[in-house]
């Protein structure tokens, strides 16, 4: 008797995603398997016996800029700080590099080539060349310039977040708050008591004319009545 799919069984198969084109697409797993690939290639060329990738990073750094600090190498080659002590640390025990105290600052150290340093880092320069020319063939000659720049770009980025972000001095913070800050409206004057003309001279107020009284008119008085004016005593 055939086989009844079950409702649905179809449909959840094909959603399922490649886990090959999953990791054809993933920056970290592909710029792993590119780290893996370049220290093969690099442990081939340089031997057993010689420095190491990070080891020859510093020689190289301390090399171009003898008197570095350690806090300088973080900078120049990337390695994070704790990483870098412990491999300055080794490195020092193994005759490679020597540290003194800063001429410039007494809080820091700066390290530098010793003779037998010298001597790994000039058996090790062309080893390295070497590695570095096998892995650029790994791609086509038209792509390999625009390889290093975005690995620089990265590397550049994440330098970039590692570091503090740097506060802008209060000064400047307030000039830009005033910039900010409405202009003020002049203040107004009490007005001044006289008024003066285009020449200096204060204007005269024009006097007001005098108002004339007009004269009120007299009464004239009642004539009186005719039995008041005659005599007493008449009939």
């Amino acid at each position: 008797m055939p086989k009844v799919k079950a409702k649905g069984e179809g449909k959840k198969a094909s959603k399922t995603p490649d886990a090959a084109k999953i990791l054809e697409r993933s920056p970290s797993h592909l710029l792993h398997r590119a780290l893996q690939v370049a220290l093969d290639i690099y442990a081939e060329e340089i031997g057993p016996d010689a420095v190491t990738q990070r080891q020859y990073a510093v020689l190289s750094a301390v090399a171009a800029h003898e008197g570095l600090t350690q806090t300088d190498l973080v900078r120049t080659t990337g390695i994070d700080r704790s990483t870098l002590a412990d491999l300055v640390a080794r490195m020092i025990g193994k005759s490679l590099l020597a540290r003194q105290r800063s001429a410039a600052d007494a809080r820091a150290n700066t390290v530098s080539l010793t003779d037998q340093g010298r001597e790994a880092l000039n058996l090790a320069a062309p080893r390295v060349a070497a590695a570095d020319e096998r892995i650029l063939k790994l791609l086509p000659a038209r792509k390999r310039d625009a390889f290093l720049d975005v690995l620089k770009d990265m590397s550049q980025a994440a330098q970039g977040l590692d570091e503090p972000a740097v506060e802008e001095p209060a000064v400047k913070l307030k000039k830009k708050k005033d910039k900010d800050k409405a202009p003020k409206a002049a203040k107004l004057g009490k007005p001044a008591k006289a008024a003066k003309s285009a020449d200096g001279a204060p204007k005269l107020k024009a006097a007001k004319p005098a108002k004339l009284k007009t004269p009120k008119a007299a009464k004239a008085k009642k004539p009186k009545k005719v039995a008041d004016l005659e005599p007493a005593g008449a009939a």
